[in-house]
């Protein structure tokens, strides 16, 4: 893996691992030197190399990458994204090229198979890539899920009692969080936690200023304390322009909190509009605020919405079931399915 310090894909690869691990896989990483990461991974019993995985004048990490893989002689060699994938030499393994976005295809092209987070990722790495149905699947990610108690809403400057919104994720414009504090402004009386942080972090604050919105917008910054946001949450909102997944959908579910999301690919794939979730449309602040008034004004729609995405999650997203489709899937790699 050689992403950033934080992200979707860098958190679920923190949570696999380990996942895996814990089932029984014999495993040896590589990632960049990033201390929360390694962390994890050592915390886990795993002991990860630390490589550059710089730019085009990074001339360590693919021979270190070849010296490992030479001693240690894996069946199969996954690289997460385009930037690992890139890295990695030629051998005698498989090699499985991961992706949780709509990636240009040409970055996979030395691949001997690929895998992508939702069916929509591979039916794109077909049509545009023409990549073949036996060598690109289609594995999700999961949600783990422990109880925790709510972060005390005093601890954020929060009434105990007020309605509350969480979001998370990286603070970049295709999150769209800028539609969500529009749509908080039609929701007075209600509070917003966000979660994250990135490119427009500065923006979104001079927004939410703008906007006369700072008594009731907390920016929380990177967090690692997921399930005790979302057990604080009267509703999960996911508002992105663009996004190929959406951990956060999974992990409302698994907390049992109404979701609300917007049109991306993603969430068109999984949520099932009324039932499970709402959707709106992207861009559509107004939308997005009715959704969200409409489960804080009604508890019966947004329990049935919160037992219904429980229900998707325990079927398809623990750590369990998706633990157990990839040891599948490395097992069919190893027959040479």
């Amino acid at each position: 893996m050689g992403g950033a310090a934080t992200g979707g894909a860098e958190t679920f690869f923190a949570d696999l691992v380990p996942a895996l691990s814990r089932a029984g896989l014999e495993q040896r990483v590589a990632v960049r030197p990033h201390a929360a990461l390694v962390g994890v991974l050592r915390d886990a019993g795993l002991d990860p190399l630390t490589l550059p995985f710089g730019g085009r004048l990074d001339w360590s990490t693919r021979p270190a990458l070849a010296r490992a893989i030479r001693d240690w002689k894996p069946d199969i060699v996954q690289t997460w994204m385009n930037r690992a994938t890139r890295h990695c030499p030629r051998g005698a393994f498989v090699h499985v090229g991961w992706l949780g976005g709509y990636y240009d295809p040409k970055y996979f092209r030395a691949c001997d198979h690929t895998v992508a987070v939702t069916p929509d990722i591979v039916r794109f790495l077909r049509e545009e890539g023409g990549w073949p149905a036996a060598r690109s699947h289609y594995v999700p990610t999961f949600a783990p899920h422990a109880d925790a108690s709510p972060v005390p809403r005093e601890s954020l400057d929060t009434p105990p009692d007020v309605p509350l919104v969480v979001a998370l994720g990286r603070l970049h414009e295709k999150k769209a969080f800028d539609i969500l504090l529009q749509a908080m402004k039609l929701l007075p009386g209600t509070w917003l936690w966000l979660a994250g942080d990135g490119p427009l972090w500065a923006a979104l604050q001079r927004q939410s200023r703008e906007l006369g919105l700072e008594d009731r917008v907390r920016f929380l910054g990177w967090r690692n304390d997921r399930e005790a946001l979302f057990s604080a949450a009267d509703v999960v909102a996911m508002p992105s322009r663009y996004e190929p997944f959406g951990t956060v959908m999974t992990e409302a579910w698994a907390a049992r909190k109404p979701l609300v999301v917007a049109a991306a690919a993603g969430p068109l794939g999984l949520v099932r509009d009324g039932v499970d979730g709402l959707v709106v449309p992207i861009d559509n602040s107004s939308a997005l605020a009715d959704a969200i008034r409409g489960v804080l004004e009604d508890p019966d729609v947004a329990n049935s919405l919160a037992n219904a995405g429980h229900d998707a999650w325990r079927e398809s997203f623990t750590e369990e079931a998706v633990v157990k489709r990839y040891l599948e899937f490395y097992r069919q790699l190893g027959e040479g399915a």
